[in-house]
């Protein structure tokens, strides 16, 4: 039963990896796109780097955790 619930930990871990990557691109692109249009919308650059710095934070650790789990398989 153990190997069963890793595996299915390990299935939820992929797939929320997935879904933050999507959401980490959108964010990069969108910080980008803040970043060229400088100076205009200046006020908005601090909160958009700070999401996408927690969201590539997020994805990192998401990634480590699968790595661990992985590897004591």
């Amino acid at each position: 039963m153990a190997q069963a619930e890793e595996i299915s930990t390990i299935e939820e871990l992929k797939t929320q990896i997935k879904r933050l990557n999507s959401k980490a691109g959108q964010m990069k692109m969108d910080l980008h796109d803040l970043a060229e249009g400088l100076p205009t919308n200046y006020q908005q650059l601090m909160d958009a780097a700070s999401e996408t710095y927690e969201i590539y934070r997020q994805l990192d650790e998401l990634k480590q955790q699968l790595k661990k789990l992985e590897q004591a398989k």
